[in-house]
C-alpha cells in the first residue's frame, strides 16, 4: 500500500499587530534618524536636561529602587529563563520547536544591538562622574573611538532592546507552558508581560544616569524592530531536519 505523503505546511509570516511593514520601517527609520541626528551634534541639549533633571531628583532610596528594579533588563538572566522555559516546554510537549525562539532571539541581540555599541562608541553620562572621568561635553558625542571600549557602548541601550525581546519570547513561551498544564493564561497578563517591564527599564536606566535619553530611546526602538521579526516567525511552521521527525510537534504561542 502507497504511503500518503505528509503535505508540509508552508511557512509564512505571522501576523503581528499593528499589522504592515511599514511599521518596521517606521522603527528603522527613526532608529536611523537619531543616530545621524547624534553623530551630527544634535538632541545633547535634551540629554543633558534629562540628565541633570535626573541627578538633582535622586535621593538615596530612589537610586536603590532604581537600581533593583533595573535588574529587570539584565540580558544573561533573562537570555537563561527564556533558554529554561522553551527546554521546560520542548520536553513537556517532546517537541525541539519551543527551543527556537530563545535561540533565534539571543542570535538577533547579540549580532544587533553589541556591534552597534562598539561601532557607535558613545560614553555614558555617568562618564564624567567616575573614570574615566571625561568633561561632560566629551561624555555626548558618538564614535569616541579613542576610548578604551568598556567606557564607550552606551549607545543604543542594551537594557532596554533586551527587555523588549527576551519578555516577548517569555510571553511566548509562557503562555503554552501553563496552558499545557491546564492553566490559561489571560491575555491582558500576556501583555502585562510584555510591556510593564520594559517601560520599567527605559525609566530607570535612565534616571540612573546609566544612559542618555536618546540612549534608552535608540534601544527602544530597535527592541521593538526585533520583536516584530521574531513575532512574524511562524514557529510551528518552520521546516526542521527529518532526524527531527519525532520531535516535530507544534505548539501554539497565545491562548
Amino acid at each position: 500500500m502507497r504511503e500518503t505523503p505528509t503535505v508540509r505546511r508552508k511557512a509564512r509570516p505571522a501576523p503581528v499587530r499593528p499589522a504592515g511593514w511599514w511599521w518596521d520601517a517606521l522603527l528603522l527609520a527613526g532608529l536611523v534618524g537619531i543616530t545621524v541626528a547624534l553623530a551630527a551634534g544634535h538632541l545633547f541639549g535634551l540629554d543633558l536636561a534629562v540628565a541633570d533633571w535626573a541627578a538633582d531628583h535622586r535621593p538615596t532610596v530612589a537610586y536603590r529602587i532604581a537600581v533593583v528594579f533595573n535588574l529587570l533588563g539584565q540580558g544573561t538572566p533573562l537570555t537563561l529563563l527564556a533558554a529554561g522555559l522553551g527546554v521546560a516546554l520542548a520536553v513537556r510537549l517532546g517537541s525541539v520547536r519551543p527551543i527556537l525562539p530563545p535561540v533565534v532571539a539571543f542570535g538577533l541581540t547579540t549580532f544587533t544591538i553589541g556591534p552597534l555599541k562598539v561601532w557607535t562608541a558613545r560614553p555614558a553620562p555617568s562618564a564624567s562622574v567616575k573614570e574615566p572621568y571625561l568633561p561632560v561635553e566629551q561624555t555626548l558625542p558618538l564614535f569616541s573611538d579613542e576610548l578604551p571600549l568598556r567606557f564607550a557602548q552606551s549607545y543604543p541601550s542594551g537594557h532596554v532592546a533586551n527587555a523588549i525581546v527576551w519578555y516577548g519570547v517569555l510571553a511566548l513561551l509562557l503562555a503554552p507552558l501553563l496552558r499545557d498544564f491546564g492553566r490559561r493564561v489571560p491575555p491582558r497578563l500576556v501583555t502585562a508581560i510584555r510591556v510593564v517591564p520594559p517601560v520599567v527599564v527605559i525609566f530607570t536606566t535612565t534616571y540612573l544616569g546609566w544612559h542618555w535619553l536618546t540612549d534608552s530611546v535608540a534601544g527602544l526602538l530597535l527592541g521593538l524592530l526585533l520583536d516584530r521579526i521574531l513575532r512574524r516567525i511562524p514557529w510551528d511552521a518552520l521546516p526542521l531536519p527529518g532526524r527531527l521527525r519525532r520531535w516535530n510537534r507544534p505548539f501554539t504561542p497565545y491562548p
